[in-house]
């Protein structure tokens, strides 16, 4: 199937998850019931998505020189994915803690993007060509916004369609807006930016259409297990969410989502039809544990949609 390169900006963290009963208090210490370290990121999570599905996908973002970097490589090396990494001796790959609190399932997070942090302007004129030769460029919001506004820039001259995943949720530049062929928030994040609550999918609509007055090309609001609402100046559909079995983690479901949709928008696919791939590659993620290693194939995600139709 003829495809157009996808090029992803954003950041590469390792994922250090520890349960426990509760979380400890200042100057305690507790015994803690499991831990797992994988790799995360939204960037890097997307590209792992992007690539599992088959895409040709290029991801850039800065390393220190360490085991986590190593990860990181081992990861996208075996999801199809290449990399233009600017390597940071001088700082350190990032990292993230989770604690899990085992009664509840609640979490709270910290995140040191470390050298990802570091994503400069400079970083993306130095790129400027890999952008340019781009069919479909991604990027979110977890490395600085200016590197994210002058990718964009860089991308929507040179006529690349470019998705903005604002996330995590933060207020925005006016002038990123027109810089966005497609904006894929949640409902939190629609909430930040346009200061419509969303409950319903009549609430994301009127989010949506706020989105496309201040400059959106297309807005796709993803609404958890109501799916999700495609809306533009020439349509606004509400596409259900694919039920691929029972639920056993949501993390990176929105990773996996945007990770979809590139790939489904690189083939060439309408925007509904590509909203509607994109919710199948959510919908068996969140059957599986982890972020990264819960992405599907292609051939999974083909299977989900033939026994949904």
């Amino acid at each position: 199937m003829a495809q157009k390169p996808i090029v992803i900006l954003g950041v590469f963290v390792a994922d250090t998850a520890y349960r426990a009963p509760r979380a400890p208090h200042m100057g305690e210490t507790i015994m803690g019931s499991g831990f797992k370290l994988g790799p995360g990121g939204k960037g890097s999570n997307q590209s792992v998505a992007a690539g599992r599905l088959g895409g040709d996908v290029t991801f850039i973002t800065r390393l220190g020189r360490d085991a986590f970097a190593d990860m990181a490589r081992s990861t996208w090396s075996a999801s199809g994915v290449k990399s233009a990494v600017i390597e940071t001796p001088e700082s350190y790959t990032g990292a993230a803690y989770i604690f899990v609190e085992e009664t509840s399932g609640d979490n709270a997070i910290i995140v040191c993007p470390g050298a990802a942090s570091l994503i400069s302007v400079a970083d993306i004129d130095a790129n400027a060509q890999l952008l340019q030769s781009a069919g479909i460029f991604v990027t979110q919001l977890e490395q600085p916004i200016d590197a994210a506004m002058r990718a964009l820039s860089i991308a929507r001259e040179a006529g690349v369609t470019t998705i903005l995943n604002p996330a995590p949720a933060a207020s925005l530049p006016a002038d990123i807006y027109r810089l966005c062929d497609f904006v894929t928030p949640n409902e939190t994040e629609v909430s930040e930016l346009t200061g419509i609550g969303v409950e319903t999918v009549d609430d994301a609509r009127g989010a949506a259409a706020r989105l496309l007055e201040i400059g959106v090309g297309t807005a796709v609001i993803t609404l958890g297990d109501k799916g999700a609402l495609l809306h533009s100046a020439k349509q606004s559909v509400h596409i259900p969410a694919v039920h691929a079995g029972d639920v056993v983690e949501t993390a990176g479901a929105g990773d996996a989502f945007n990770g979809g949709l590139a790939v489904a928008l690189s083939r060439g696919v309408d925007p509904a039809e590509a909203v509607q791939f994109a919710c199948a590659v959510a919908g068996i993620s969140v059957t599986r544990a982890g972020t990264a290693p819960s992405m599907p194939t292609s051939e999974e995600v083909a299977r989900i949609q033939a026994s949904t139709r």
